[in-house]
């Protein structure tokens, strides 16, 4: 029996609206801009939310955590990533579990994108 499941995940930003802008396009949903100035991506039913807190520190460090982002193409993802005002970190690694990007949001947080081997 699980404790709980997954409301929303929440990033630390030095400008919200910016990355929930950016993470919609790279997950789909709406960007939606709080008057507190916070942000979020409004996602699928039944997905948890994509928050993003005002914090004016810069990002010092690797995350601990990131998110892996399931693509048809890395390359063709990898490009409209960097199109978008994101970057990549080396280049994509195929293994025996399938392929992947690691890249970098606007604000420096990880994510790789992903394609599993035989899903």
């Amino acid at each position: 029996m699980a404790l709980g499941t997954v409301d929303q995940w929440v990033v630390n930003a030095a400008d919200p609206s910016a990355l929930a802008r950016f993470w919609a396009f790279v997950l789909g949903g709406e960007p939606v801009d709080r008057e507190d100035g916070w942000a979020f991506v409004e996602g699928a039913a039944g997905r948890p939310r994509l928050s993003f807190q005002p914090d004016p520190a810069p990002k010092a460090e690797r995350n601990r955590l990131h998110l892996d982002v399931r693509v048809d193409d890395i390359a063709s993802a990898a490009a409209a990533v960097t199109a978008h005002g994101g970057r990549l970190r080396g280049k994509a690694v195929t293994d025996a579990q399938g392929s992947f990007q690691v890249a970098h949001d606007p604000e420096g947080n990880e994510f790789c994108l992903v394609s599993p081997a035989g899903r």
